[in-house]
């Protein structure tokens, strides 16, 4: 097969190339124009796409997952309909968008119980189930390891101010550039005891935040320059504290929606 990295073909143009079972990693295509394209079976994983046209489009049996802000689907706007469904249908996702300590509160509350039942039902599968991958994407465990990883980002580090708070089994985003000193061990295949370990500590971290969280802390910033990531300077605290609870919502979906498959 032929490979190429680090190339740049600015204004290439292709004509009647055969790219089928092609793979492409941080490849760029920004202001690229595509015609005739057959897109048949494409899986398309951690992409941006801020503006842009899709003319002409015939879609049957594809499935999108992301985040979908100002898109138009023949004059639609399609945003507010898909979160309007998702509320619906999940009446406590509502209350995954607080912006009061109370609000936070209640939220972790929910995810705690929500979290507990999951981890209950993966225990009821053989524990080498839960490392296997549905889909191509992460086993259970790894969403596990993830969760961890974004306590110890956005709580240890940039909220309780511990620089280097990571440990081994702590599991980046695939898409993450890598940093020094941050573990990323893709291999690992720990037991669900051991890092369900590691996640209790960062729970009771996470909750003496909650414990101790007033209206002015809400609306202050946080700053973390040093070494690794995150690395920002008067971020919003509530946002540090938004984003753990977005992903505990979001990964336990995932992981209920590959238990289906795996049960």
């Amino acid at each position: 097969m032929t490979s190429f990295e680090d190339e740049d073909w600015t204004g290439a143009a292709l004509a009647r190339v055969n790219l089928t079972d092609s793979s492409w990693a941080r490849v760029r295509l920004n202001n690229a124009k595509m015609t005739r394209i057959d897109l048949s079976g494409v899986e398309v994983r951690g992409a941006a796409m801020y503006g842009g046209r899709l003319i002409g489009m015939e879609f049957s049996g594809v499935e999108m997952t992301g985040e979908f802000d100002n898109v138009t689907i023949n004059g639609v706007e399609i945003g507010p309909l898909v979160e309007a469904e998702l509320d619906r249908r999940m009446p406590d996702r509502v209350k995954m968008r607080p912006d009061t300590v109370e609000g936070f509160r209640e939220a972790w509350e929910i995810l705690s119980r929500l979290w507990a039942d999951t981890i209950d039902r993966a225990r009821r599968l053989p524990p080498e189930r839960l490392h296997e991958s549905v889909g191509g994407e992460w086993s259970f465990v790894e969403t596990l390891r993830h969760l961890d990883f974004a306590m110890a980002a956005w709580i240890d580090r940039m909220v309780l101010g511990d620089p280097s708070p990571w440990h081994p089994l702590d599991l980046p985003w695939d898409q993450a550039p890598g940093w020094p000193g941050i573990p990323w061990d893709r291999d690992a295949r720990p037991s669900l005891d051991d890092v369900l370990a590691v996640r209790a500590d960062r729970i009771v971290n996470f909750e003496s935040v909650l414990a101790d969280l007033t209206a002015e802390q809400l609306a202050s910033t946080v700053s973390c320059t040093e070494p690794g990531w995150p690395d920002y300077q008067d971020f919003s605290f509530r946002d540090c504290l938004w984003i753990v609870v977005n992903e505990h919502w979001e990964h336990r979906l995932y992981a209920e929606r590959d238990l289906d498959a795996l049960g």
